[in-house]
């Protein structure tokens, strides 16, 4: 072994979770990011890599992670519309858009590791769940781009926007706020629009595509919410009693055990919880949240009616 390969060697073997979440958001093609996140993914969860962060050094987090040039970037408003996938053209169409979104879900999932684990002193269960995020967003966009490729298009081949990035870069300074916007508001729209879009497969003859939505993606993107819903949770409740800062990383149910003192305490720090949200989604989320509401989905990722309902209403003014 050339003492090149052996000091790299060295290096990822001496990294921390932050700095190869940091690797992985420096990384600009797509395919080879996937691939790169599966692998740190890997080591983090075999124990590889044993730290989530330095104590004592701080890394600089991009705006923007990089990214290819090869996809034209619009307006969301400008996006032309992808059909029912009745047509070839339609079917890529669709598929592309939700490649292009899973690519974006790759750098979002690291860059909530990166940015905020440390800097908000998360438990070392907040990576491990965003981690498996990653790795499934990975896994996603390396499945529907291959799948892209056998209907004959490409990632690439056709328009995007960067709508998620957008409120990424909205909510880069408050942790609450973007797991409220990018892993409850958006992942739980595609939880609403995902079987519709299953279904238009189906009837447009392309089963394979719709298994693979229907089998692999939504199930997972349900555990993603899940994620987002429980974080959430977990500051709300942090921040009303920081001794509930201390609950164990590894029992995911510490975080209500710990608050479960009276039905009444119970109730009123769901109802805090709660109100947090709407006066969050409300603050960084433009306009009403859209119906129909796919409630079972939801409710699987902790994500009841009381959350979302009302925030389907405009808010009345107050003039």
């Amino acid at each position: 072994m050339s003492r090149l390969c052996r000091s790299e060697s060295d290096a990822e073997q001496s990294e921390t979770l932050v700095e190869a979440a940091l690797r992985v958001l420096n990384t600009a093609d797509p395919v080879e990011k996937a691939k790169l996140g599966e692998a740190v993914a890997t080591r983090w969860l075999q124990g590889s890599i044993l730290e989530p962060y330095h104590q004592s050094l701080d890394f600089d987090v991009s705006d923007r992670p990089a990214r290819l040039s090869n996809v034209k970037l619009v307006s969301p408003s400008l996006m032309p519309k992808l059909g029912k996938a009745g047509s070839l053209q339609s079917r890529q169409a669709i598929l592309h858009s939700l490649v292009h979104t899973e690519s974006w879900a790759i750098d979002l999932s690291w860059d909530i590791i990166a940015r905020f684990g440390k800097q908000e002193s998360m438990p070392r269960e907040f990576f491990t769940d965003f981690v498996k995020v990653a790795q499934d967003e990975g896994r996603h966009f390396t499945l529907l781009a291959a799948r892209l490729e056998e209907l004959g298009s490409f990632y690439g081949a056709l328009p995007a926007h960067d709508g998620l990035w957008d409120s990424a870069t909205a909510t880069s300074k408050d942790l609450l706020a973007r797991l409220a916007i990018e892993h409850c508001v958006h992942e739980a729209r595609g939880l609403d629009v995902l079987p519709t879009t299953i279904s238009r497969f189906r009837n447009g003859g392309d089963n394979q595509t719709a298994d693979l939505l229907e089998t692999v993606v939504y199930p997972e993107e349900i555990t993603h919410c899940a994620a987002g819903v429980k974080w959430f949770k977990y500051l709300c409740l942090r921040s009303k009693n920081p001794v509930t800062s201390t609950i164990s990383s590894g029992d995911a149910e510490g975080i209500e055990t710990d608050t479960q003192a009276t039905e009444k305490e119970v109730e009123g720090d769901s109802q805090m919880v709660i109100q947090k949200f709407h006066s969050t989604v409300r603050a960084h989320f433009r306009g009403p949240l859209k119906p129909p509401f796919n409630v079972k989905a939801r409710e699987a990722a902790g994500f009841g009616p009381l959350w979302y309902e009302p925030l389907a209403v405009k808010e009345p003014s107050l003039e």
